[in-house]
Parts: structure tokens; C-alpha cells; sequence
């Protein structure tokens, strides 16, 4: 199997395994001491600089990340109405075609960008040592995806991606879009539901935050996967043809 195909087919196993890794964070388990959450490390990090109260630092991290998340969940709604939910989450790299329709038109990878945005977002929920990984991690696998895929689709589709390459950003958006919009018309339905467990997790930041109990948002955050994954067991967005 490719390089480029065999990173692709195994990505969301290999998100998981390092949501798992960095939520359990086993190296700062050690001695049985039980690790406090990022968030908690943030807000008193800020306050011991003198920067705020520990009362107010501690509502400025969530509602950084709860604004990340919201972020996250509408660059990735946005990216998979024009792509389509069902190439989004297919187990194959898909080149017989270049989107270059609306956040596409900013930024070459916005779903990409997106999980990164995620993850900052979940990491304040993950002891620190666990942030850190999952965060560089991530990142190093969004590089390796994204150079694969790179790689695949300038050998399958030649001038046309390669003129994309050149004039599209990679990972930071442009302020305005860099080609011209074309024709096609995104399925918003298909995109909200291909990424409703990022907006399930969205909404457990908006309702309970107030809280500030991390048990209570991880248990949203996967009640949140939970539905995604019954959702993906009834409803399967068939492929189209040259697609």
C-alpha cells in the first residue's frame, strides 16, 4: 500500500489512539498521583504572572476554547458541505477531482485545520503532558497527510493542482479568497451531519462550561462521539460518480 494511502486509510485510528493516549497521559500517572487538566495549569499559570484573577483566568480559557471549538465545527462543516461527508470520512484518498469551492478558496486543508483546532480545544480538558503530546502529534500527522496527499494528487491531476498549490495557502487562510468562485453549491445538511459530533461537543462547552467541571465536559465530549457514530451506522451518503 502507498505511503499516501495507507496515512489516509488509518487516520481516524490514529486520531483516536492519540486522544486516548494524551487523555490518559500514563507518564504523569506515575507514582499514582492523578494529574489536574491543562485548563486548570492555564488559568493558574496566568494568574501566578500577575496577568489575572484565578477566577477570571479560568473563565477566559474556556471561553478561548469554547470559541476554538466553535471555530473548528463550522471550517469543517463549511469544508465537507462542498466536499461532501462521504469522501470526508471515506477509508480511500479520493483524486479524480480538486475542490476548490469555499473554504477552499482560503486555505487548501480546512479540514485539517480544523481537527488541529479541535484538538487545542479538547487539550485543556487533558493534563498537560497530555495537551502537549496530542498537539504535536496531531501536527506531525496533518504534515504527513497533507504532504502525501499532496504528493498523490500533483502526480494524478498535473497543471490544474499544481496552478491550485500555487496560488491557495496550506494551512494559514488567506483574508480573502485567492480564486475565483465557481459553480458548485454546498449541501449544508450533509456537512452539519458529517460534523455533528463536533457541534455536540460545542454545545456541551456552551452549556456547561459555567460548571468548570472537566468530568462533565469529557462526558459530553463523548456523548458527542457516541451519537456520531450512530448517526454514520444509519445514514450512509452514497459516493457520486466522478466524485
Amino acid at each position: 500500500m502507498k505511503c499516501a494511502d495507507f496515512l489516509f486509510r488509518f487516520r481516524r485510528l490514529a486520531l483516536i489512539v492519540i486522544f486516548i493516549v494524551a487523555f490518559w497521559a500514563p507518564w504523569e500517572r506515575l507514582g499514582g498521583a492523578h494529574p489536574g487538566s491543562t485548563w486548570l495549569w492555564l488559568a493558574g499559570t496566568v494568574a501566578a504572572m500577575g496577568l489575572l484573577p484565578i477566577a477570571t483566568s479560568t473563565i477566559v480559557v474556556i471561553a478561548v476554547a469554547t470559541l476554538v471549538l466553535l471555530l473548528a465545527a463550522l471550517v469543517r462543516t463549511w469544508a465537507a458541505a462542498y466536499l461532501g461527508s462521504d469522501v470526508v470520512y471515506d477509508k480511500d484518498l479520493h483524486s479524480e477531482r480538486v475542490v476548490a469551492e469555499g473554504p477552499y478558496r482560503y486555505v487548501r486543508n480546512p479540514l485539517y485545520l480544523g481537527t488541529w483546532w479541535l484538538t487545542a480545544a479538547l487539550s485543556i480538558l487533558m493534563p498537560p503532558g497530555g495537551a502537549l503530546f496530542a498537539l504535536v502529534a496531531v501536527t506531525l500527522l496533518i504534515v504527513a497527510w497533507v504532504l502525501a496527499e499532496e504528493r498523490k494528487l500533483t502526480s494524478e491531476r498535473g497543471d490544474a493542482y499544481t496552478a491550485y498549490l500555487k496560488k491557495v495557502p496550506r494551512f494559514f487562510p488567506a483574508m480573502v479568497p485567492r480564486i475565483p468562485a465557481g459553480a458548485a453549491r454546498p449541501n449544508w445538511l450533509q456537512g452539519f451531519l458529517g460534523e455533528i459530533h463536533l457541534w455536540g461537543m460545542a454545545i456541551t462547552y456552551v452549556t456547561f462550561a459555567h460548571r468548570y467541571n472537566v468530568t462533565i465536559l469529557e462526558q459530553g465530549v463523548l456523548i458527542s462521539v457516541g451519537i456520531t457514530f450512530l448517526m454514520r451506522a444509519i445514514w450512509r451518503p452514497s459516493i457520486p460518480p466522478n466524485s
